[in-house]
């Protein structure tokens, strides 16, 4: 997401080497999405992946619709296929891997969107269905329709709000997790301040946890976990992620990043075990309980 938009300038040469570092280290997930750009995120990945299909496990999202106006949400089977194609075109691809509902259509049955997606399961356009900050009685009810390989929510040291019944549902259907932003949106690493973010960044427009006066107090967690980090030799941005990891066997994390730098320190922490006691004082130095403000300034739609 962020090669293309919302965190500020990127560039395209670097981005596409970051993507061919990422095969060359073992890394075989990309997530992408058609609103990110909109649009030219998955053209992107198309082009990075030219030549290089069979090394990866390519997922993108549908159902978040971008206009002058903001942005709507659609689930209805007209659209489902219309979306599958244009993502099909731009990728570059004859079939997406994993394919996600983006965020739940209040105005669509979830029936209705999954039984379009299980349709182009059998067509052979996608093979696995995902669904993206679906709540646990969506979850059940779409799983009734067809099997949902995966669900995509926010997931991080300061972001735990699905622990308590999105996770243990997810788990009881046999749904695997895709945690995004399990960094913080990249504050969990410690390279940012709270005058980091330019006025054009999503976090800075559209997150209250980024606001002033919130981001100071939750800098301060940040520092905590840096003091963790330091003691274990290894930096914060790998702990949050170590940490993210171990929650399960079942949790594949997607942490993001537009240097090549970064994508190798993310890499590394996969090697990382963590005990117990590391785990806790983790859990210590970063209490989701305290964190400062919502995910996003408007949570509707977001666990429907």
């Amino acid at each position: 997401m962020g090669m293309s938009e919302f965190y500020g300038a990127g560039s395209e040469e670097e981005s596409v080497a970051v993507i061919h570092r990422a095969l060359e280290l073992g890394v075989t997930l990309l997530d992408t999405a058609d609103m990110y750009g909109p649009f030219t995120n998955e053209e992107l990945v198309g082009r990075a992946i030219a030549g290089r299909r069979d090394q990866v496990v390519l997922a993108t999202k549908f159902g978040i619709v971008r206009g002058p106006d903001g942005n709507a949400v659609r689930g209805d089977a007209e659209y489902v296929r219309s979306a599958v194609e244009g993502s099909l075109k731009r990728l570059g691809v004859d079939h997406i891997d994993l394919y996600y509902l983006h965020r739940v259509d209040p105005q669509t049955p979830i029936e209705e969107t999954v039984g379009a997606m299980a349709a182009l399961v059998e067509e052979g356009k996608i093979r696995h269905i995902g669904l993206s900050e679906a709540g646990a009685a969506t979850l059940r009810r779409a799983a009734a329709v067809a099997p949902i390989t995966a669900l995509q929510s926010e997931w991080s040291l300061w972001s735990r709000d699905i622990e308590a019944e999105i996770v243990p549902t997810a788990r009881e259907l046999g749904i695997g997790l895709v945690p995004y932003s399990p960094l913080g949106r990249g504050v969990l690493t410690g390279r940012y301040t709270a005058e980091s973010f330019s006025a054009g960044d999503f976090r800075a427009v559209a997150q209250p946890r980024f606001a002033a006066g919130a981001m100071e107090k939750n800098l301060e967690m940040v520092r905590a976990l840096e003091a963790v980090a330091a003691g274990l030799g290894v930096t914060a941005g790998q702990l949050a992620l170590a940490w993210v990891q171990h929650r399960g066997a079942d949790v594949v994390p997607i942490p993001g990043t537009k240097r090549v730098k970064y994508l190798e320190e993310n890499v590394a922490a996969a090697a990382l075990t963590l005990s117990a006691a590391d785990l806790e004082a983790i859990e210590a130095a970063v209490p989701a309980a305290d964190v400062v403000g919502d995910r996003y300034a408007d949570m509707r739609g977001v666990g429907r």
